[in-house]
């Protein structure tokens, strides 16, 4: 991982790139683990829920976010741009994604593909932010 040290406050800086990849390898992880607990538990009756699908990929993606949220000091724009950011891409491509497969709407798998999308979105705008205000 490219880290620089800031030499003013001694924080450690992370490129906004660097932290998109990691979290994005991550939420593959996620996905990937909560696909093979799909798999196994679907001989015995139970249904794929995407709203768990989001919370165990969230849960393992935003680890990077977080430990650069501890690393600077905290900044709460960065925090409530990123949220929004992630919110408004969310919202973005369920209802592209409802658009184009309007079978799926009902199952609510465009809401998972939109906060999938989302995650490295909002986890770019927090790492941008962040390095900018702490530059500045």
């Amino acid at each position: 991982m490219a880290d620089e040290k800031d030499s003013r406050n001694g924080s450690i800086r992370q490129r906004p790139w660097d932290l998109v990849v990691e979290t994005v390898l991550l939420e593959l992880v996620g996905l990937a683990f909560f696909g093979i607990g799909t798999l196994l538990a679907w001989p015995f009756g139970w249904q794929p829920d995407p709203s768990l699908g989001m919370l165990f990929t969230s849960m393992v993606a935003v680890w990077p976010a977080v430990e650069l949220y501890r690393a600077g000091p905290p900044r709460r724009l960065a925090v409530v741009a990123a949220v929004l950011a992630l919110a408004t891409v969310t919202l973005f491509v369920a209802a592209v994604a409802n658009w184009a497969l309007p079978a799926s709407a009902d199952s609510d798998v465009g809401l998972l593909v939109g906060y999938v999308v989302a995650v490295p979105i909002g986890a770019a705008v927090f790492a941008w932010l962040l390095n900018r205000a702490n530059v500045a």
